[in-house]
């Protein structure tokens, strides 16, 4: 799947001079009301990195010289590959293997993005293309897939937990209540990488695949939310500058994570624009505020591109099994250690 990604990337730089010309020609079209149409399914599935790696400096794109080293790397080890699979001898007398196989559902993974960027991070500020310094008491959560990280509530990161005495030491994707690429901001992850968006004269809604969320941002001079409102996504107001939608969200309820396992968002303002720079292609750029949280701000750019379907429900709270199973496993498991105690 890497060397798909990768090699995707390298056909993107090949025709990025034609996709530059047919941007270079293209009129933005409107709605019936005079905004830029933004109307429709976009996907932000990405191979690039959210943060540059260092070795990389302050260097924003990849040369044509580092994609080809880069292919050929990933050819290489896809032939390797490709010959271990050659010599298999499939033994139906083995034992069972004893290591982790990986999870079944790899084969739904789209990290390939779709278009001519080869940048080298998706944060372009800090001009390092690093996520800044915390600021010192900010406050920091890890999870992840592997085993519950101790801690306490509440559990402000998207996946793993901190144990499995009940839905509150689970993280906010288990629980279902926020997508871990669902933003906002939105940023790529293994799936579910799309959004939609509906336009009417004083509204928009980006509705979000995973968690499928509908976000409604009041367009126009309409007064904020009471700052003692406080939401999951925030409150979101917006205008028009030209041909880009910019949204500026305020009033997060402080049970999120600010980014990247730091931080919690009460304080941050996050303002994302969406610009039409193409039929297919939507530049999303998004930069967050927390003064709270980090020493500078980060902006990051997310190109989207337009997809020929539409979303389908993601039901999850309706079909939450997942966390039924986590927690009863868990009761099992006591029983079973406790009757194993008493014998």
């Amino acid at each position: 799947m890497r060397s798909i990604s990768i090699l995707f990337l390298a056909l993107s730089a090949i025709f990025s001079g034609v996709v530059a010309a047919q941007g270079a020609d293209f009129e933005v079209p409107q709605t019936e009301y005079g905004h830029p149409d933004l109307q429709g399914v976009w996907n932000f599935s990405s191979s690039t990195p959210m943060q540059r790696p260092v070795r990389f400096g302050e260097q924003e794109f990849l040369t044509q010289e580092q994609i080809q080293a880069a292919v050929q790397r990933q050819q290489a080890a896809a032939a390797a590959a490709d010959a271990a699979a050659a010599r298999l001898v499939v033994n139906p007398e083995a034992p069972a293997a004893t290591d982790n196989p990986g999870g079944y559902n790899d084969f739904w993974f789209e990290s390939a993005g779709i278009g001519d960027t080869v940048r080298t991070s998706h944060i372009v500020h800090p001009s390092n293309g690093r996520i800044p310094a915390a600021v010192e008491g900010a406050q920091r959560q890890f999870g992840g897939l592997g085993p519950d990280i101790p801690g306490t509530r509440p559990v402000r990161y998207v996946v793993g937990g901190i144990a499995k005495d009940g839905p509150e030491d689970r993280g906010l994707s288990e629980r279902c209540i926020v997508g871990f690429n669902s933003g906002p901001p939105f940023t790529p992850s293994l799936y579910n990488n799309n959004i939609q968006i509906f336009q009417s004269k004083e509204t928009a809604v980006i509705m979000t695949e995973m968690i499928h969320d509908a976000r409604i941002v009041t367009l126009g001079d309409k007064p904020a939310l009471s700052d003692d409102i406080r939401l999951w996504s925030g409150d979101s107001r917006g205008w028009y500058e030209g041909n880009t939608l910019v949204v500026e969200t305020k009033n997060f309820n402080g049970l999120r994570q600010t980014f990247s396992s730091t931080g919690n968002n009460m304080d941050m303002v996050l303002t994302e624009k969406f610009t039409r720079t193409a039929f297919d292609t939507v530049d999303y750029e998004f930069t967050i505020d927390d003064p709270a949280t980090f020493t500078d701000k980060i902006t990051a750019i997310v190109p989207m591109t337009k997809v020929a379907g539409q979303l389908y429900e993601y039901a999850c709270h309706e079909g939450n099994y997942g966390m039924f199973n986590i927690l009863r496993g868990k009761r099992v498991e006591e029983r079973t250690e406790s009757e194993s105690g008493a014998q």
